[in-house]
């Protein structure tokens, strides 16, 4: 008998329907034997809706007031599908952040989780319940609610699962697992039984978007075995795993990532003194703009270079904004920018001990005569910066390369 946590992401509680469906499969689990612990999104599209009559409403000066709005779409939800489950005769009782509590820190809408009580949690499941959690949502030092952002619903879930010390954390959504690439893009791109938490970490932060990057990284540093899985079908899923779980060599590449949403920055003949970087770069930071990939050349024997770098494509103009203003009080030359740029990145951590991964992905490339802008390592990933409209045919001529489509005659 297994300790399992389910989390259910927004699609798959998305109607009523959804949510009976979502029942029935807790409920064949706890037939099996096993201890059900249920996490839940907002259904479909909730959480977007109540952002925006916030927003609509001022609700940027009000983060502690969006947190207790937005937290109610997790608990709809979850009394929903308690609801459902006690439609099947299962017991089952929904728990908010604050009735266990998953205490976090107090930076709302971007809170952190930094303890779970679970006397509550197996109180329910040695008394035949199954507890329903809402997830996304915590509580303060102060009392107050707060949300976890981006992936949320994900990292409460690992979280649960890390403190429960549950055999596995199953994440369900509407895709079946883990592929090499998007099957949207490649159709013959295969779905992995297993990857490590390293590799996984980094399709995540790379465009993949399975999973958010918080939970996995979570999920690593506590050790939980997470598996991806259908909610509209059954199949074994991706166990995302420690690499010293697999009992045979690691592939040279797991996958492929890559992201639409880039844009390049370039300042030209920039002073070749120290602080340079710091002088440009840290009025972006400034303004909360994360930035990517970052370059730096001598472009002549005048003492100058030229400094190149990425961000998000909706921070573009913003990004521009600012470093030309940095750029003027340095007296570089001019600041050009590019919005039109993708980012593809093969991913696996077979390329610790196998050279020449570089020297493949590049000829492949260029033998499609797609031109390499930029170019980033570490020990298991390449990521590459190109034209947008080599997207496609590069991801193509990279899964090509390294051999990762599904083999003749499986579906």
């Amino acid at each position: 008998m297994a300790l399992l946590v389910h989390k259910y992401g927004g699609t798959s509680v998305g109607s009523l329907e959804r949510i009976e469906a979502v029942s029935a499969r807790v409920a064949r689990h706890r037939a099996e034997g096993h201890r059900v612990v249920v996490v839940v999104s907002a259904m479909s599209g909730e959480t977007n809706r109540l952002q925006a009559l916030g927003l609509d409403l001022g609700g940027q000066g009000a983060p502690r007031e969006m947190d207790v709005l937005l937290a109610s779409g997790e608990q709809a939800s979850a009394a929903l599908t308690a609801i459902a489950l006690k439609g099947l005769g299962i017991q089952a009782q929904s728990f908010l952040a604050d009735q266990l509590p998953i205490r976090t820190d107090s930076a709302h809408t971007r809170a952190r989780i930094e303890h779970i009580a679970t006397e509550a949690l197996f109180e329910a499941l040695d008394a035949g319940v199954v507890p329903v959690v809402a997830g996304f949502q915590g509580l303060a030092g102060d009392g107050s609610i707060t949300t976890l952002g981006r992936g949320g619903s994900d990292t409460t879930a690992v979280a649960l699962a890390a403190a429960l010390k549950a055999d596995e954390c199953q994440i369900y959504t509407d895709v079946d697992g883990v592929y090499t690439t998007d099957p949207r893009v490649v159709s013959s791109a295969r779905r992995l039984p297993r990857v490590t938490f390293e590799e996984m970490l980094e399709m995540a932060s790379l465009g993949s978007k399975v999973l958010h990057p918080r939970s996995v990284e979570f999920a690593g540093k506590y050790g939980v075995p997470v598996r991806v899985l259908s909610s509209f079908e059954e199949g074994p899923g991706t166990l995302i795993t420690l690499e010293e779980d697999g009992s045979m060599e690691q592939p040279l590449v797991s996958g492929i990532a890559f992201t639409r949403d880039e844009a390049k920055i370039s300042v030209r003949a920039v002073p070749d003194v120290p602080g340079v970087a710091s002088s440009l770069l840290g009025p972006v930071s400034a303004c909360g703009i994360e930035v990517d990939m970052i370059v730096q050349n001598l472009a002549n024997d005048g003492g100058q270079n030229d400094f190149t770098f990425t961000v998000k494509r909706g921070d573009y103009d913003r990004a521009l904004a600012v470093v030309q203003e940095a750029a003027d009080a340095l007296g570089a030359g001019p600041v050009v920018g590019d919005a039109k740029i993708v980012k593809v990145s093969v991913v696996g951590v077979g390329m610790r001990s196998h050279a020449g991964v570089a020297t493949q992905m590049f000829a492949a490339l260029a033998k499609e005569n797609i031109n390499i802008q930029m170019i980033s390592t570490s020990e298991i990933k390449i990521s590459v910066v190109l034209d947008e409209k080599y997207l496609e045919l590069a991801v193509r001529t990279i899964h090509d390369t390294f051999g990762l489509e599904r083999p003749e005659g499986v579906v």
